[in-house]
């Protein structure tokens, strides 16, 4: 019970330092106070387990009205923490009322010191275990709400995504921070549940945030918990997302969309592993794999003060970039059947097939939108289908000479793409592409070189 913090609270200031002696062994910290009208300060550092209640403080008086009283004050504000009565009065009446309210169990003055110690010890598991359950429920619903999540490997046969499972593999077995960077929808969460799926911590959480969804009011009682009354609706404890990666792995999507007031509070529990829940005083040790994602240029971010060069060395151990499907048309009849199979199980129609006229036009398709924008069009062409085919006509798709606005491109990125681009339809000669892009073959060479391509 070492770990544990006790208060006693009693009239008898002789008492308490002669309890504070008794009990030194048994608490990490034992404080007390000799009034009850101290209990809310106490209460309010929220860092209590077990509290030692006297019934009664004002003179002559031996009701247990006043102790009761307390001790619903003390459940109303947490629930959680364990009360242990004491009274004078051998009054069973009184303390099968203590009980009912919500007294883990009470002793009799004068007490043995023996059994004083044993009903506190047993208070205070009582307090663990009820901790433990608390933070389990918590488990148990992200795992429920993660079990509802479609999600599902599939990497398809081009040499660039046979390089990053690679990589994943390599990178899975170790704790290192990892980046994952590509436009919306080429599967950055499932490559980071791949990671968490074949690490050390595989069977403990995948706890994602998606930070775009946070407002800045809502961050940290999301990220770091909170105590109950600790603001305006805050009718119950709450653990927060840093606490539930406890041995497992966090995941911080959208890490390029939060301001940088907000990035200063994760790079302060990146760097201490401490967590402390808004309205506690209480540091929780945390222990988690860190992954991120995102859209957005980091580097160019940095440079222009809107993202923290320090923030990003923390979480940018190993970076991982996934093209977009346009780039490997290669994988497109791979994902393809991989959703015709769940959407065709999912609408009852199992034994429907892709001809080779609807692949060709899925391989030409520029998929802006990504796989996301593929999954959602096979979802929509096997709904509608009639047939047991789905064909070429059964697909309606966006004209793939308009690319959309990405607003968060650099010139950099779109010269690297236009040159990739270019190098595919000239079969990578080198001399061809130059002279199409109107630049010498030395110039394009230093290009390639410094795009990795």
């Amino acid at each position: 019970m070492k770990k544990n913090k006790l208060l006693i609270v009693d009239d008898n200031k002789a008492l308490l330092n002669a309890l504070r002696l008794l009990l030194k062994e048994e608490f990490e910290v034992i404080r007390t106070i000799s009034g009850p009208s101290q209990l809310y300060g106490e209460l309010e550092k929220g860092d209590l387990d077990v509290v030692l209640l006297d019934m009664n403080f004002k003179a002559g008086v031996n009701t247990g009205n006043e102790g009761l009283f307390w001790l619903r004050e003390i459940k109303k504000k947490n629930p959680l923490v364990e009360v242990v009565m004491i009274t004078a009065y051998g009054d069973v009446e009184l303390a099968v009322k203590s009980l009912k309210e919500g007294a883990a169990d009470f002793v009799l003055k004068p007490w043995d010191n023996d059994k004083l110690k044993a009903t506190l010890e047993a208070a205070a598991r009582l307090r663990n275990s009820n901790l433990e359950i608390s933070d389990l429920r918590s488990r148990e619903k992200l795992f429920k709400q993660d079990a509802n999540r479609t999600t599902g490997l599939i990497t398809g046969k081009s040499a660039v995504m046979k390089e990053i499972m690679n990589l994943v593999d390599k990178i899975a077995v170790t704790d290192a921070s990892v980046l994952i960077t590509g436009e919306n929808g080429t599967g950055k969460e499932v490559i980071a549940r791949e990671i968490h799926n074949r690490s050390k911590r595989c069977n403990e959480l995948f706890v994602l945030v998606d930070l775009n969804s946070l407002s800045e009011s809502l961050f940290e009682s999301e990220l770091y918990g909170h105590k109950k009354g600790s603001f305006t609706n805050a009718y119950e404890d709450k653990t927060g997302r840093f606490t539930m990666a406890d041995r497992g792995t966090l995941f911080l999507d959208e890490i390029g969309n939060i301001p940088v007031s907000l990035q200063a509070k994760i790079l302060t529990v990146l760097q201490t592993r401490i967590v402390t829940p808004v309205g506690s005083v209480k540091e929780i040790p945390v222990d988690f794999r860190l992954i991120s994602a995102t859209n957005k240029n980091l580097s160019v971010m940095v440079a222009q003060n809107q993202f923290r060069q320090d923030l990003l060395f923390r979480m940018n151990t190993i970076q991982i970039h996934l093209p977009p499907l346009r780039e490997r048309p290669e994988d497109i009849e791979d994902l393809a059947l991989h959703y015709l199979k769940i959407y065709g199980k999912k609408y009852d129609k199992p034994d429907l097939e892709l001809a080779e006229d609807a692949i060709e036009k899925l391989r030409k398709n520029p998929w802006y939108g990504n796989i996301r924008e593929l999954q959602h069009t096979m979802e929509k062409a096997v709904i509608l289908s009639e047939g047991d085919k789905l064909r070429a006509s059964n697909f309606i798709l966006i004209d793939s000479d308009v690319a959309p606005l990405n607003q968060t491109e650099t010139l950099e990125d779109m010269e690297k793409k236009m040159i990739i681009s270019t190098l595919k339809k000239n079969n990578f000669n080198q001399g061809l592409t130059a002279e199409q892009l109107g630049i010498t073959r030395q110039t394009l060479y230093n290009k390639i070189k410094k795009y990795g391509v």
